[in-house]
């Protein structure tokens, strides 16, 4: 049966970044807040008086599918690289809500869920389906050149295939306002006044009551094609006309009565509110009036200029050595009320920069300091402010400054600097560049007892704060919210050391009513819903945990308790990551029972012994990709496949998939688990530095096959924040 769901949560946290996720309009809604959450801070204002904010002319447009186009048909144009939008779209009782994001400069990539009133599949009076898009810019019309502008898609490639369809298009700007597009299309695309089937005459069509899930790869260009194209006149920088001819007959839809098709002629006429938001109305199949919202926000375009960030003052110069070398003395050292005098100087000073000082280690000419980056996204900035401190605080006799950065105790690497590089090259033109040049990065050591700031440890960390937790895509209730208060706490007694817990109590929600759906499998994510059904308060997590360097390069963990909401255990992880590598390896062993449903101390009868061997490659620019092959909850085997764009300021998009040796009759609707994930940065918001971010995974559908266990603090993420392909990326913020 379709759309048969466990539950989702997919919550909306604030978290750190290092490593301390009618029923037609309900189905809108998921897209609708995240679009208004995201543009709140974004007021209307003239086009004029943007900043660095003119549209391109002409204009690249978002379609009803939510990707590039004209108005229900593709187009050749592409939206500026890393822009993500989200686009809410009706016509004829056909709600389309898509979130898409510019992959690369040419690749671009949408998940889509809608919504049909009248459409009797798979017994539900409004059909709800999820699907995915992928497109490539494969030529880009170039400025007083000839050839325009080409694009191939995959519409609903993964899925049910009701709304499959491939093209191929071209588009060119003959004039500042005006473009033209054509193109072929397939599948859907190909449904009307079709003049062949170029490649092959069979297609595999959709069947109500498949699991979906699969790729569509038999589909792909073949069948009937036929011929669209249109027209996009862009008369002012806000103001567009568009004339559309269609490929796509609706055969179902029609078929049942959803509305009546009785032209292939669109037209439509857009405007642009401000630089997020765009606003269509639409006169479409010669029956219909439709409308279309998109709202777009790009990483390199922050909601609040980043404006409250506190100048550095400038790098502190030593005085001449020949004209006062009586400060140049070593004698400092020797002087018991030294240490004491000078870390507490460098603890104040470093925590009005957002860097706590856990450790230090005093020399004639080499201090060491060990901090927990606790303002910057960036790790560059942080260790460019501390070296300032440094210089600012240190005797004229050290010359070498090292930083070690530490993320909960855990020692991640140490730079090494030169202090009198940092004096000749702070007003030099290129000084970043110079500066990167003299840098050295080494792993770092554990931290010895004698170097804690005396008094840090034991120390207790606590917080009390509002929590949601949601469910979406459930047929009957696309999307189901609790809301409720989370106490946090953490006991941290020795550098690595550390005990931390959660307890909630839901105030409001329906999360209750999600359904909890058969399977095949042991329900190891299935039965999620059954933790939603308890009132009062409920024990979240509850750990004991020690992460530590092993020496070689290596990192261990392990932790041990209540893990999750759904499951308690242990789990030992260690990790293999050079500091000046992109390659990392990883392995993970876990150990966990499925916990009582009253999310007490109890467990029921249900363990099992699962665990990866992980790959992970920083692939520059901000792409990592990440292999794991193992053992999942419900015993099966198999490997999941991930890949993230990192921005400078934070942000981060990714997708992943996972197969393993459950068959997609066992794994039911869906046919593989597969999702995607988003964080952005608190700061992008405010404009004020912070490390803490928002952001969620979002699953098409919760089965059992290829799911993991929630452990809290794995180490790659936290240790390849300090590490040379990181710290690249960002170096041109180590003298902000």
């Amino acid at each position: 049966m379709r759309f048969v769901t466990g539950v989702q949560t997919c919550a909306l946290p604030i978290y750190r970044t290092s490593g301390q996720g009618g029923r037609a309009r309900r189905a809108i809604l998921p897209g609708v807040v995240a679009g208004l959450t995201l543009l709140a801070p974004t007021m209307p204002v003239p086009a004029d008086t943007l900043t660095g904010y003119r549209p391109p002319a002409p204009r690249t447009t978002l379609n009803f599918y939510g990707s590039p186009g004209l108005i229900d048909m593709p187009s050749a144009g592409v939206m500026p690289d890393g822009e993500f939008s989200t686009t809410l779209s009706h016509f004829g009782g056909i709600t389309r809500n898509t979130l898409s994001f510019q992959i690369t400069p040419r690749l671009s990539g949408a998940f889509r869920y809608s919504a049909t009133e009248g459409l009797n599949l798979a017994g539900f009076e409004t059909y709800f389906d999820r699907s995915f898009d992928i497109r490539y810019q494969i030529l880009q019309q170039r400025e007083g050149g000839w050839w325009p502008s080409v694009a191939v898609g995959l519409q609903d490639f993964v899925g049910t295939g009701i709304y499959a369809g491939e093209y191929i298009v071209a588009s060119r700007s003959v004039s500042d306002t005006l473009t033209v597009t054509g193109g072929v299309g397939w599948g859907r695309l190909g449904s009307y006044n079709a003049f062949g089937a170029p490649f092959s005459e069979t297609r595999p069509s959709f069947v109500a009551g498949d699991t979906g899930g699969e790729f569509s790869a038999d589909q792909w260009f073949r069948g009937p094609a036929a011929f669209f194209g249109g027209v996009e006149w862009q008369p002012t920088d806000r103001l567009g006309f568009t004339v559309e001819y269609s490929s796509d007959a609706y055969v179902t839809e029609t078929g049942q009565g959803v509305f009546e098709r009785r032209s292939p002629w669109n037209f439509g006429v857009d405007y642009q509110v401000n630089r997020s938001l765009r606003m269509g109305a639409y006169y479409m199949y010669g029956s219909e009036v439709g409308v279309n919202f998109a709202f777009s926000f790009n990483p390199a375009r922050p909601a609040v200029p980043p404006s409250f960030e506190p100048t550095p003052a400038p790098f502190a110069q030593r005085p001449d050595g020949g004209e006062a070398p009586e400060l140049w003395s070593t004698d400092w050292v020797a002087d018991p009320a030294a240490r004491p005098g000078l870390g507490e100087r460098l603890a104040e000073r470093l925590s009005a920069e957002g860097q706590e000082l856990q450790a230090f280690d005093l020399g004639a000419n080499t201090v060491e300091i060990r901090i927990e980056n606790n303002r910057y996204t960036a790790v560059a900035q942080a260790l460019g402010r501390s070296a300032r401190v440094m210089a600012e605080v240190l005797p004229p006799s050290v010359e070498t400054f090292r930083i070690t950065l530490m993320d909960g105790g855990l020692p991640v690497s140490t730079m090494i600097i030169r202090r009198s590089d940092l004096e000749a090259l702070e007003q030099e033109p290129d000084a970043v560049g110079a500066l990167q040049t003299l840098v050295g990065l080494t792993a770092a050591t554990p931290t010895e007892e004698e170097d804690l700031v005396a008094g840090l440890y034991p120390r207790f960390d606590w917080s009390l704060r509002p929590y949601t937790r949601a469910s979406y895509f459930d047929p009957d209730n696309p999307i189901l919210m609790n809301l409720g208060v989370r106490l946090r706490g953490s006991y941290e007694f020795r550098p690595g050391w550390r005990v931390d817990g959660a307890l909630t109590y839901r105030l409001v929600g329906n999360l209750d009513q999600a359904r909890v759906s058969p399977s095949a499998l042991p329900d190891v994510r299935t039965s999620g819903a059954r933790y939603e059904q308890h009132d009062g308060i409920a024990l979240e997590t509850l750990t004991l945990s020690h992460a530590r360097p092993l020496g070689n390069d290596f990192y261990g963990r392990v932790t041990v308790g209540y893990l999750e909401r759904m499951y308690g255990g242990i789990s030992a992880e260690v990790l293999w990551r050079p500091v000046t590598s992109r390659l990392a390896l990883g392995a993970e062993v876990n150990y966990v029972m499925q916990r009582d449903y009253d999310l007490g101390l109890g467990f029921r009868d249900y363990d099992v012994v699962m665990g990866h061997v992980s790959a992970y490659y920083d692939m520059s620019n901000g792409y990592h990709l990440q292999l794991d092959v193992g053992r999942y909850l419900a015993g099966d085997w198999g490997a999941t496949i991930a890949i993230d764009r990192e921005f400078a300021n934070g942000w981060s998009v990714g997708a992943f998939m996972t197969l393993t040796d459950v068959s997609a009759e066992e794994f039911g609707e869906g046919s593989f688990d597969k999702g995607i994930r988003f964080s952005i940065p608190v700061s992008w918001f405010t404009g004020q530095p912070s490390r803490r971010a928002v952001g969620t995974t979002i699953r098409p559908v919760t089965r059992d096959g290829g799911a993991r266990v929630h452990v809290p603090d794995r180490l790659y993420d936290r240790v390849r924040e300090g590490h040379l392909g990181n710290i690249d990326d960002q170096w041109a913020r180590v003298w902000r």
